[in-house]
């Protein structure tokens, strides 16, 4: 098996910290949350996959810039750090 390791990066990232209040990122389309989901949630880029957030969840931009995915706390704290 091969080693690889992660190519720095920088991203731009943001904390959903409570229920109720919309971070970058989220779905906020009425449509969205009537006919689809009715939980807060991020749309990926992996087929329009839709991805449940919980509180304290981080939410990161896709390549694309348009799709987002979300990170638990711990992951997100072993992965990256502050610049």
């Amino acid at each position: 098996m091969n080693k690889y390791r992660k190519i720095p990066v920088v991203i731009e990232a943001e904390q959903y910290i409570k229920y109720g209040k919309l971070a970058k990122g989220m779905c906020s389309s009425q449509t969205c949350y009537t006919r689809v989901c009715d939980e807060p949630h991020v749309h990926t880029i992996h087929n329009g996959q839709i991805v449940l957030l919980e509180v304290g969840d981080w939410i990161i931009p896709e390549p694309d810039g348009e799709h987002y995915y979300p990170c638990k706390p711990d992951i997100f704290e072993m992965t990256y750090e502050k610049v």
